[in-house]
């Protein structure tokens, strides 16, 4: 029998993946819209399913929004498995630029990502959270889970900010400096391996299923 000493020496195997494409691609979509998926999206989100059942994992897990439930749904069938929500893990909150177009928008987007990029973590817009503000919130989770599922794999289907704060958060050889260079397509998943409270990554943003649109917002 193995003890929960050694299920926890083997560490635990997470594939945080980004839900698929929404109906309104080209607008930011914050906390404060909970968009559909697009016709593509759901074709994407059963792709991702049967992807991530090849890893066999114990367990899904979701943000209660509704691009992440529609595509935890598609990974739960997928896999047996009935996604449990964490609402915790929702999107970025963005105020008055959810619903903006990227075009719109992209100047106050950028701005503050710069700034988190320099180092200046509690930098947001007017209405938008910080990048302190997601990694209080998301990254405790994320530890929390790969505790309990010791010598497990299991998938989480979140957001791409959020995403890319836990990546800069946890992973090791990277920091919210590297925030622009890690990716998050639609349906993309990144897997990573928990061992000792020791983030790696075995692979980053791995695109399921390609998308024409492909913001990494």
């Amino acid at each position: 029998m193995t003890t929960n000493g050694e299920m926890k020496a083997q560490g635990t195997r997470i594939l945080l993946a980004r839900h698929a494409e929404t109906s309104a691609p080209d607008l930011f979509h914050g906390a404060e819209s909970d968009i559909d998926l697009s016709a593509r999206g759901h074709s994407q989100a059963e792709e991702l399913g049967r992807w991530l059942a090849e890893a066999r994992p114990t367990a899904v897990y979701c943000s209660g929004m509704r691009r992440a439930r529609d595509t935890a749904a598609a990974v739960g069938r997928a896999c047996g498995l009935a996604p449990v929500v964490i609402p915790e893990l929702h999107e970025r909150r963005i105020g008055s630029l959810s619903g903006v177009s990227r075009e719109e928008g992209w100047a106050t987007y950028a701005e503050t990502k710069t700034r988190w990029i320099a180092g200046d973590l509690d930098a947001a817009h007017p209405g938008g959270e910080s990048f302190t503000d997601i990694r209080r919130r998301v990254v405790p989770i994320l530890q929390d889970l790969a505790a309990r599922h010791a010598g497990q794999t299991i998938a989480v289907i979140a957001h791409g900010v959020v995403i890319r704060v836990a990546l800069a958060s946890l992973v090791e050889g990277f920091t919210p400096a590297d925030f622009d260079r890690i990716a998050i397509d639609f349906a993309s998943a990144n897997d990573l391996w928990c061992a000792s409270d020791i983030w790696t990554a075995r692979a980053l943003n791995h695109v399921v299923a390609p998308s024409p649109a492909r913001p990494v917002a």
